[in-house]
């Protein structure tokens, strides 16, 4: 019992004990923490009055700096206005001064017109003085002369005039003699001239059958759609197939004018084409003639078969049955080639069955006989050379070729072959209203023409429109500047005055033009 009491003593001593040094210890720990803190604060207060200090300096610094370049710049502002200032002076004072000299210019010669003036009044004074001189001069000679003569001036005119009327009546009636000869001696060539333009415009109406097509219109608003905007529609249909568009008060139609039934046809199939399609602008316009021109060249191809079975000639050159074709678009005096070459064929194998002569030989010679024609108008020759250079140039045989060289009796016809051939170009072309000269002789005019403008460098073709009243020429613009056109043109009509009989006058249009493509993809 003892014992725990003892215990308990030491106990509560021991926790009084620890809680006195615990106590003592949180007391000195609370002062200690107040200096350290006390402490702390003080150097936060040191750093902050650094750098409030720092703070100043820099701010005066940067305001020293602010003020001294503000000074710059005004100072560079002040430079500026001044040479500014400096320059207008400077021009005001160029200028004052060219005023000046204007002006003592002007002086000058205002100077110098009034002496000029001075001098023209002297001048006019004394020419005055002069004439009344040469009056005076004059009245007295006019009185000498009638003292001598004895007449008065009234009766001096009087006998001139009549003098004068004698011979002038003398003039007239010779010159009045003369005039009838000559009208005598031109009377009978002027009437052949009449009579000749007589029979050519009775020949009009085929002309224009042959060379003229009629496109029919669903209206006659269609008119305006295909002329289009300040008329770019029709020219560009015009340059490109070299056809003349007439579009006049016909109702709903069109007529197409070329001598080339070729460009007639791919006009005319064109202007089908964009009538049914409805879009008429020149990128369309270029689009279709180039299928029509395709469309045309099938149709030659098939045509040139066709010619081939109708006169049951075999193993011909496929190059070749295409040139037959073309024939269906060339005319002779106005007979077509085609049908001709096929008369020709059928008539020499009729006639070199009689004789016994090989007839499919023969029917093959009359087919080719005109087959230079199909280029005669491209390639510089006769029809004969031509046809003779393109027989070789397909292999055809010796006496295919002989007869084509001998059918217009350029060389002697020396095999039976040849002179069959010659009488059935005859017998065809001899049929009654089968040629017309008239329109042959237009048309080689039309085509010489065409060759004339050809022929000079840096054209790349030509078109004969208006019944060959217009040549149309398009120009290489690489080849041929403005100047050089108007020289070209100028030679192109020296040509044709001096090469070409035709009536009224020619007009000759060069189009010059550059054109910039690009597709985007």
């Amino acid at each position: 019992m003892g014992i725990a009491i003892v215990i308990l003593l030491i106990f509560v001593s021991v926790v009084v004990t620890g809680s006195i040094v615990a106590f003592i210890s949180f007391k000195f720990g609370i002062k200690y923490r107040k200096k350290i803190a006390e402490a702390e604060i003080g150097t936060a207060e040191e750093y902050a009055k650094k750098l409030m200090e720092d703070a100043q300096k820099e701010a005066k610094t940067k305001q020293k700096q602010a003020v001294v370049d503000a000074k710059d710049e005004i100072h560079k502002l002040r430079s500026e206005a001044d040479k500014e200032i400096k320059d207008r002076r400077n021009e005001i004072n160029r200028q004052e001064k060219r005023m000046l000299q204007r002006e003592e210019a002007f002086e000058r010669k205002l100077e110098q017109f009034e002496k000029k003036e001075e001098q023209l009044q002297i001048k006019n004074t004394q020419a005055e003085k002069k004439l009344q001189e040469v009056e005076m001069i004059k009245n007295n000679q006019l009185n000498m002369l009638e003292k001598i003569s004895g007449m008065s001036k009234d009766q001096a005119r009087a006998q001139l005039l009549s003098s004068f009327e004698n011979e002038l009546e003398h003039e007239k009636a010779v010159r009045i003699s003369r005039n009838e000869q000559q009208i005598k001696d031109q009377s009978e060539n002027k009437a052949r001239d009449l009579i000749g333009l007589a029979i050519s415009r009775c020949a009009a109406d085929h002309t224009s059958e042959i060379t003229v097509s009629v496109v029919p219109l669903p209206s006659d608003e269609m008119k305006g759609r295909i002329i289009g905007r300040e008329g770019r529609n029709i020219r560009s249909l015009e340059t490109l197939t070299g056809v003349d568009l007439i579009i006049d008060d016909t109702p709903e139609a069109i007529t197409l004018s070329c001598f080339d039934p070729v460009r007639r046809e791919i006009a005319r199939q064109t202007l089908e084409r964009l009538i049914a399609d409805g879009r008429i602008h020149p990128a369309r316009i270029e689009e279709m003639v180039e299928k029509s021109r395709r469309e045309v060249e099938r149709t030659i191809k098939a045509e040139g078969e066709r010619a081939v079975m109708e006169t049951n000639v075999q193993g011909m050159h496929p190059e070749l049955i295409q040139l037959i074709g073309r024939l269906k678009y060339r005319s002779s005096y106005g007979q077509n080639i085609l049908n001709h070459s096929i008369e020709v064929a059928n008539l020499s194998g009729m006639m070199a069955s009689e004789l016994g002569v090989d007839a499919s030989l023969a029917r093959r010679a009359g087919l080719l006989h005109d087959i230079g024609k199909a280029l005669n108008h491209e390639i510089e020759g006769s029809h004969i050379e031509i046809g003779v250079d393109i027989s070789k140039k397909y292999k055809e045989s010796p006496e295919v070729i002989h007869a084509i060289e001998a059918h217009h009796g350029d060389v002697e016809a020396k095999t039976t072959l040849a002179c069959i051939i010659q009488a059935a170009d005859a017998i065809s072309a001899a049929r009654p209203g089968a040629r017309r000269e008239n329109l042959e002789n237009y048309i080689k005019r039309l085509e010489k023409l065409e060759e004339i403008a050809n022929s000079f460098e840096g054209v790349e073709s030509s078109y004969a429109v208006q019944a060959g009243r217009e040549i149309r020429i398009m120009v290489n613009p690489k080849m041929l500047s403005d100047d050089k056109m108007k020289i070209t043109v100028h030679d192109i009509v020296k040509r044709i005055e001096s090469e070409l009989n035709y009536p009224g006058q020619v007009k000759v249009n060069m189009i010059r033009e550059s054109r910039a493509i690009e597709y985007a993809k």
